[in-house]
C-alpha cells in the first residue's frame, strides 16, 4: 500500500470529505481517503492503481468540489 498526500487551500467540509471518500473508495486498488484540516491522504494499492492515476483523479475530484490543491 502507498499513500499520496495532498494539501488544499482550506479545510474540507464534512459533506465534501464524504463525497471524496465515496468516489476514491470506489476505485480499484482498495483506495481509501482521510481528509482533515486541509490535508488529504489517499492510500491505495500501487500494483492495481498507478500513482499517476490516483494523483490525477484525486486532484480533479478536489477541484470539482471547489477546492484548490496546493503544490
Amino acid at each position: 500500500m502507498k499513500t499520496s498526500l495532498f494539501s488544499v487551500n482550506k479545510n474540507i467540509c464534512a459533506e465534501c470529505s464524504l463525497a471524496l471518500r465515496r468516489f476514491i473508495g470506489g476505485l480499484d486498488g482498495d483506495a481509501s481517503i482521510d481528509a482533515q484540516q486541509g490535508r488529504i491522504a489517499v492510500t491505495f494499492d500501487e500494483s492495481v492503481l498507478p500513482e499517476e492515476t490516483i494523483v490525477r483523479i484525486t486532484k480533479e475530484s478536489i477541484e470539482k468540489l471547489g477546492y484548490r490543491v496546493e503544490e
